[in-house]
């Protein structure tokens, strides 16, 4: 696996990663797919604010995708808060690259001044939460129904870990 930082030319790859996620699953809340469009504009504002993207690779192809933003971002109090998004193709699970790419992403944010790591998790899927529980996240929250998808509601796990 290499990992690097991510180009607009890696959108299309990463919108073929989001695509099962959005469709099938509640590991994002969101059921609009992003355009390659979306993403190559989505990479280039990250890097243009100085937060992390990193792709992993595999045998050439991009398996996995971390990237971190500003929690809550229209509002500066909470410019050392960020939340942070990590995912990978079905292939790439179980290799131990989500938790590269994290770490990554955790060490990327902390140089740069943050304080700590947000996740919010749909607070069904054990599998995130104990991916997070053994990088040292803990639940700091849950909003209660507050998402909607494939007609039902969905609570919000926030997880929380200080860097």
């Amino acid at each position: 696996m290499t990992l690097r930082t991510a180009t607009p030319a890696d959108a299309r790859a990463i919108k073929a990663i989001m695509k099962p996620e959005v469709e099938e699953s509640t590991a994002t809340f969101s059921s609009v797919e992003r355009s390659v469009d979306d993403w190559a504009a989505l990479i280039e504002d990250r890097l243009k604010e100085g937060r992390a993207f990193y792709v992993a690779e595999v045998d050439g192809e991009v398996a996995g995708y971390a990237t971190y933003d500003q929690f809550r971002s229209s509002n500066n109090g909470y410019r050392h808060t960020m939340e942070h998004s990590v995912y990978l193709s079905d292939a790439a699970q179980g290799r131990g690259y989500g938790r590269i790419l994290l770490i990554t992403i955790e060490e990327h944010a902390r140089e740069a001044g943050h304080k700590s790591m947000i996740g919010v998790i749909d607070a069904d899927n054990t599998a995130s939460i104990a991916f997070h529980e053994a990088l040292g996240y803990k639940e700091v929250g849950r909003i209660p129904q507050s998402g909607f998808k494939f007609d039902r509601w969905l609570d919000a796990l926030f997880m929380q870990k200080m860097l």
